[in-house]
């Protein structure tokens, strides 16, 4: 398993809305071959400041088979509006402790 994570920083005043979107979003990644789940927090310090965390049964899955499908062109177009900056995509791993 892998773990996407990504910074959001959504533009003043549509936080509402960017959540709204999102929620709709939600249906496309989570129908996604190797998508296991995912979750969006919002910052308690920095209004339209969003943590997305995504679990992905491989990396490939991800970077493959979401991005560059269809499917991901529609999760662009309802959501990428919304960013400035653009953000960054990271991808971890478990630490075997």
């Amino acid at each position: 398993m892998i773990l996407e994570a990504v910074m959001l920083q959504v533009k003043k005043g549509m936080e509402e809305d960017y959540e709204e979107a999102f929620s709709r979003a939600s249906k496309i990644i989570s129908s996604m071959k190797g998508y296991i789940s995912h979750e969006l927090q919002c910052c308690m310090e920095v209004k339209g400041k969003y943590l997305l965390l995504v679990q992905w049964k491989t990396l490939e899955d991800h970077i493959v088979g979401f991005r560059q499908s269809n499917e991901y062109q529609e999760w662009k177009k309802q959501l990428h509006h919304f960013y400035d900056p653009f953000p960054t995509v990271e991808h971890f791993e478990r630490v075997k402790l």
